[in-house]
């Protein structure tokens, strides 16, 4: 067995990786923690439990998917006992950033002693673009791996708070975090502000997401619910969802729109939108979670940035 581990953000980045042969095993990181119920101890059976309840609830994930694909790889993660030398490939986005914080947080209990170093993609040159892992060439994926950021037990130790934070029942205390530039995660401070949008406005009951999502609906005219779904995931800020993520929020906000082919908003969906009605007690749900937050115990004030408890 190497001494050297990868984990990787996914099955896609996985296969891009093998290509490049590097030294190392390869472990893909099969999770979306950045919705839904998230306890602080990682790997837990209770852990588990609850990321399978609320996967196969709102995802129609099976049990032996959950177990073959999720499970499994977890396991293999587990027997690699041996390597001192870890490697953590993620990007910028909330999607990434979330799982990055509760794999060290992870390591930190099981691998105490190993090296661990973050290849993180986001901007890699002038454009102001942020960029996925795969979307960048070989020669620049190499560059990268060979600039690695070496976390100390700082960073590590940083990580892990801040994931025992995202896991705590009230944002506020995330909120109050100011000092993420002390650390060696560049993107981090921008990914827990946009989960902190997540919960919804004061002005009108949506979040920062869904109210994205209608205004889009507007500006872009789709003439159909696919290029609808494409133009979302095109401009979607630094969230990182995938379409069957928008899928699930176009069903929560299936009332405001009169129709999807093409896409419509109804009349209410549009004096939602400017603020002038609230749609907070038709969307209102007790069993969402963000984290270890319920979703609509708290209001974004989008004039001050704030969270407030309800």
């Amino acid at each position: 067995m190497s001494s050297l581990l990868h984990i990787t953000n996914g099955d896609a980045f996985t296969e891009r990786l093998k290509k490049l042969n590097l030294k190392g095993d390869i472990i893909t990181w099969r999770e979306m923690l950045c919705e839904g119920k998230t306890l602080t101890t990682v790997g837990s059976e209770s852990f588990w439990k609850a990321r399978f309840e609320f996967l196969h609830k709102n995802y129609k994930v099976s049990k032996s998917w959950f177990i073959e694909k999720t499970l499994k790889e977890y396991r293999s993660l587990c027997n690699h006992k041996q390597q001192d030398q870890i490697v953590l490939w993620f990007e910028y986005d909330l999607f990434c950033q979330v799982n990055m914080l509760a794999v060290i947080s992870w390591l930190l209990t099981n691998r105490r002693y190993a090296e661990i170093s973050l290849v993180c993609s986001g901007k890699e040159d002038e454009s102001g673009t942020l960029y996925g892992l795969n979307e960048l060439s070989n020669e620049k994926l190499l560059s990268l791996y060979n600039n690695k950021v070496v976390l100390n037990q700082d960073d590590v130790e940083y990580a892990d708070y801040v994931w025992q934070l995202y896991c705590s029942n009230n944002p506020i205390r995330l909120e109050n975090l100011t000092d993420f530039n002390d650390y060696s995660f560049a993107y981090l401070g921008d990914a827990v502000k946009t989960h902190l949008k997540r919960f919804p406005s004061i002005a009108n009951g949506l979040n920062d997401m869904e109210n994205n999502i209608l205004q889009l609906a507007i500006d872009k005219k789709p003439k159909s619910k696919s290029e609808f779904l494409g133009t979302i995931l095109r401009n979607q800020g630094n969230l990182g969802f995938g379409d069957t993520q928008y899928e699930r929020a176009l069903q929560r906000l299936k009332p405001l729109f009169s129709s999807l082919n093409p896409v419509r908003l109804t009349k209410k969906g549009k004096e939602i939108l400017d603020g002038q009605t609230s749609y907070y007690s038709c969307i209102q749900d007790n069993d969402v979670y963000l984290g270890g937050a319920l979703k609509y115990d708290f209001l974004y004030n989008t004039d001050s940035n704030r969270i407030l408890k309800l």
